[in-house]
C-alpha cells in the first residue's frame, strides 16, 4: 500500500469538490493561516512589574474599548 502524505490527502479530497466548495475550503484555510492576537489582559498581566500600575490600567481600558486584543506577527 502506498503511503500518502497529509498534503496529498487534502489535495485529493479538495479536487473532488465543486468550485464553490473549493472556495469555501480556501477561505477557511486562509483564516486559519492568519496569526491571532494575544488577549490584552495577558499582555498587561505580564507588564505589571514594568510600568506604573495606574498607567497599565489606563492602557488596558483604552485597548479593551478600541480593539480588545493586541496583534503580533511571527
Amino acid at each position: 500500500m502506498i503511503e500518502t502524505t497529509l498534503e496529498q490527502q487534502i489535495l485529493e479530497l479538495v479536487s473532488r469538490l465543486g468550485t464553490e466548495q473549493q472556495q469555501q475550503v480556501l477561505q477557511y484555510v486562509r483564516e486559519m493561516a492568519v496569526p491571532r492576537g494575544v488577549p490584552a489582559v495577558k499582555v498587561f498581566e505580564a507588564a505589571r512589574g514594568l510600568f506604573d500600575p495606574q498607567d497599565i490600567d489606563e492602557m488596558a481600558r483604552a485597548i479593551e474599548e478600541d480593539c480588545e486584543k493586541i496583534g503580533y506577527s511571527s
